[in-house]
């Protein structure tokens, strides 16, 4: 009998991967890419590694993805929420930067495809020498920010906008007008579970059942009053819970509440 072992050798990346994540506003943004290193290379130009006017998968390895929580505005166009291979096109004074819908790492099967957005964006010329390739963000605020590209001499940084204020307006709303009516239900349900202070659950159910009243919610109050030996009021909001269990065709809570009746009647 032979047994052959396979064995894989690890050995460093020319062009290493990196991960970058920023929260922009209320928009949590990341890039995951690979950096190749300049190494004494002439990178742009006619004469360079990455020559003008053709596209670029604007790293190494794989395509570079991009990934935005919410929807962003770029060059003045809408870019939905969800996951983009990033290609650039660089040239003298200015790059062309391309989101495409990220289907695969393999860059070059986009080349041929639509992409989800255009944008150009000038380049600067700098006197701080980038050796390896990096993307990030800079010029953060609180609704907008710049996604940068850094490498030789070479930056780019293309603004873009995020959503704040619907986000942020809903959420005060949101807050400030107060527990829900399921989070009253919750809170007289642990109470009620925990045998904990049944009057303040009995008040934590009602609020629920004052604004929302739901089979399941009603049941809750039943079985508290119970509880609480109030039979009468217990009876009147199993009743209640029936009829709309009924309406929901949810047979389980009318046997459920008929049986309970039945016993608080005798």
């Amino acid at each position: 009998m032979t047994t052959t072992i396979t064995a894989q050798i690890k050995t460093p990346a020319p062009s290493t991967s990196a991960k970058v994540i920023q929260t922009v506003g209320l928009t949590d943004i990341e890039i995951a890419y690979s950096r190749p290193s300049a190494n004494n290379r002439l990178i742009f130009g006619d004469q360079g590694l990455i020559p003008y006017g053709k596209l670029w998968r604007t790293g190494a390895n794989a395509a570079t993805k991009i990934t935005f929580g919410d929807e962003v505005t770029i060059s003045g166009k809408k870019l939905k929420e969800g996951a983009y291979a990033i290609l650039t096109k660089p040239g003298a004074s200015a790059w062309e930067v391309y989101f495409y819908t990220y289907e695969t790492g393999n860059w070059s099967s986009y080349k041929d495809k639509k992409p989800a957005l255009v944008a150009t964006v000038n380049s600067i010329l700098t006197n701080d020498k980038t050796e390896t390739l990096t993307i990030g963000f800079d010029d953060i605020k609180m609704n907008s920010a710049s996604l940068l590209f850094l490498w030789e001499n070479t930056k780019i940084a293309l603004p873009f906008v995020v959503d704040v204020d619907d986000k942020a307006m809903a959420s005060i709303k949101s807050t400030l007008a107060g527990p829900t009516a399921i989070d009253y239900f919750r809170a007289a349900s642990y109470m009620h579970d925990a045998g904990k202070d049944l009057n303040t659950a009995l008040s934590y159910i009602q609020k629920a059942n004052n604004s929302n009243p739901r089979f399941f919610q009603l049941r809750r109050e039943a079985l508290i009053l119970a509880d609480l030996g109030r039979k009468k009021e217990a009876i009147v909001a199993a009743k209640k819970s029936t009829e709309l269990a009924i309406k929901a065709k949810n047979d389980d809570f009318v046997r459920l509440n008929e049986k309970s009746i039945k016993e608080w009647s005798k």
